[in-house]
């Protein structure tokens, strides 16, 4: 049977979330790619309906997605996290968005209790990312960073989190995938960026709202393996986005056509970007 859309989603030791979050029989191409679980996340993944890539090592989440990306035979791509709850209802509306505007797409996220999380973020200053701790006065001055998004309005973001990201799949292999220079963390901010620098939109469609059972790893104040990984992460985007280290908001002469429209309304029309910038 073809599908339109792909769906990928990494599991490490997600038996559980995946039980929790994916029971419904999906009408999509389910590929889970298991990063060598210690748990039986590839077979609950497999009672689940999806088809299981097992891999003989924890390979990290940007690899793993570009295994299956490899593997995709929708012409529409979504990544989606263990703990997300997908709609297959509305995927008719994310195809239909990324027919028009093409790039990349997210549903607004909600959490387990309904409130709208920021998956839309503008410029990722260093700054930014201590305001988002709650920082003060750079949370501030950083305010328009997190984004939530309206139903019924769609809008221009710099990234959006990993946790559900769609595209066109020969757009998304054509942008080269994820990239495997990030084991975890930062991989979303830097496929944003690169979209933008290719002329692919980002955007949050906030008539498709998902809940996401999100638990992350470094909130805590606890030193942990998720804040090495964090911190390694930021390493390797920083060296490879030092405009981005020093600074308050302001427009970037590498990404002038991002830095024009993140924040604002999406059109309903075609012609979002212009290529080159």
């Amino acid at each position: 049977m073809t599908h339109q859309w792909t769906v990928v989603t990494v599991a490490y030791n997600s038996a559980g979330t995946l039980r929790r979050c994916w029971r419904d029989r999906q009408p999509y191409e389910w590929l889970v790619v298991d990063n060598a679980s210690a748990d039986d996340s590839a077979a609950v993944a497999a009672e689940l309906g999806a088809r299981v890539i097992r891999l003989p090592a924890n390979v990290g989440f940007a690899r793993a997605n570009n295994v299956a990306l490899r593997e995709a035979t929708g012409r529409y791509v979504l990544f989606a996290n263990p703990d997300l709850e997908v709609r297959a209802d509305d995927l008719p509306v994310l195809a239909g968005h990324l027919d028009v505007h093409g790039g990349l797409v997210a549903p607004q996220l909600l959490g387990t209790d309904g409130t709208p999380q920021a998956n839309g973020r503008g410029f990722p200053y260093a700054t930014a990312k201590l305001g988002n701790r709650n920082v003060w006065p750079l949370s501030r001055l950083h305010a328009s960073y997190r984004q939530v998004v309206a139903p019924g309005e769609t809008r221009y973001v710099a990234w959006v989190m990993g946790a559900a990201v769609a595209g066109r799949t020969a757009d998304v292999a054509a942008l080269g995938g994820w990239n495997e220079r990030f084991f975890l963390y930062y991989e979303d901010h830097e496929l944003g960026l690169r979209a933008w620098r290719r002329g692919l939109a980002v955007a949050v469609r906030g008539d498709v709202r998902w809940t996401h059972h999100w638990a992350r790893a470094t909130n805590s104040l606890r030193w942990s393996r998720a804040h090495s990984l964090e911190l390694r992460s930021a390493r390797t985007f920083f060296r490879m986005f030092p405009e981005f280290l020093v600074g308050l908001p302001r427009p970037e002469r590498r990404h002038r056509e991002a830095a024009r429209l993140v924040g604002s309304p999406m059109p309903d029309g075609a012609g979002t970007v212009t290529r080159g910038t």
